[in-house]
């Protein structure tokens, strides 16, 4: 009976340290590595947190998020990293990117894992940060500690730029059409009455007028005499004619004037001025008296045989630009 008893108790004490055995090989275990361990001041170093423990356990793992002690602060927390190893255990990992701008040796502190009832606390690793070594003797030559970076290409921060080229473009096409438009157009002044406007023949005699009052080429200036003359027909054919006289030649003048059958009295009068005004103006030939003549009364003769009937109001519009000597005709002559 003896014997029997001091079996069962030996076997109760075995089972005992078994189960104590068990109960501590499941105990929550925490951990923490820095690497690396030194840095300069402003880089950058990798502060890993693993946890081991069962994988029916819910354990809670208290990390800062911001910072690990004064001066040593955190950029970045990663994502749970975890690993199923033998007896149903598992290990799950942190990486923290830390940094530091003050050169220290610290003493990280430990970071804490909740068991249910249990705290449990990390290890204690060290971090020295140093200052970043200056050549005195070369200050020039201090560099950053990282290279600048470069942002990566977006094309939606162009877009003001892009539209505003865009749009500022089209304002100065706009506005260069508007200008020239303006410019073409006649401006009228509502409060201001508009002078009506003399018919062609009426303006061609008053400068013919002018022309044979200035005595041009008695005082020796043919050129300005026979180009006076020319510009006056021109301008008359302009507006009688429709012609584009002021850019034509005298050869393109005669060429077009040729098909009009108004003209065909005084075709040949008006070749003779436009050939001898081209001699005058560019060989330099100085023409007879009679030829100079012969030239102002063709340019009225011209302007009086091609002219348009008046209507009445015209009548009156011409009256009130001549004066009381009235337009000199060909009869005049």
């Amino acid at each position: 009976m003896k014997r029997l008893r001091d079996s069962v108790l030996l076997f109760l004490l075995a089972s005992s340290f078994f189960v104590c055995g068990q109960v501590q090989g499941q105990k929550t275990l925490i951990d923490v590595e820095l690497e690396p361990a030194a840095i300069l001041i402003g880089e950058q170093t990798i502060y890993s947190v693993s946890v081991t423990t069962d994988r029916a356990k819910d354990v809670r793992l208290l990390i800062p998020r911001d910072t690990l002690m004064r001066g040593v602060e955190v950029l970045l927390v990663s994502e749970a990293d975890t690993t199923l190893i033998d007896n149903n255990r598992v290990v799950f990992k942190h990486d923290l990117l830390i940094t530091s701008f003050d050169s220290s040796l610290y003493l990280l502190p430990p970071v804490y894992v909740v068991d249910g009832l249990d705290t449990i606390a990390s290890n204690q690793v060290a971090l020295k940060v140093s200052t970043v070594p200056v050549n005195a003797d070369e200050p020039e030559a201090f560099e950053d500690i990282k290279d600048v970076w470069k942002p990566p290409f977006v094309l939606a921060d162009y877009y003001p730029a892009i539209f505003g080229t865009f749009f500022g473009i089209i304002l100065l096409v706009l506005i260069y059409f508007l200008v020239q438009k303006l410019r073409k157009k006649q401006t009228v002044n509502p409060f201001k009455k508009q002078e009506p406007q003399l018919p062609p023949h009426i303006i061609a005699k008053k400068e013919l007028d002018e022309i044979k009052q200035q005595k041009l080429w008695q005082q020796g200036r043919e050129k300005e005499y026979y180009t006076q003359i020319t510009d006056t027909l021109r301008k008359y054919m302009v507006g009688r004619f429709g012609l584009n006289a002021m850019e034509m030649t005298s050869g393109e003048i005669l060429e077009m004037i040729r098909k009009n059958s108004e003209v065909d009295s005084v075709y040949d009068n008006l070749k003779q001025i436009l050939n001898l005004s081209d001699f005058v103006k560019f060989a330099k030939i100085k023409p007879l008296p009679d030829e100079n003549d012969l030239s102002l009364m063709n340019a009225y003769l011209f302007v009086n045989q091609t002219m348009l009937e008046p209507l009445p109001d015209t009548e009156e519009i011409a009256k009130q630009g001549e004066d009381e000597k009235g337009t000199t005709n060909l009869t005049n002559e």
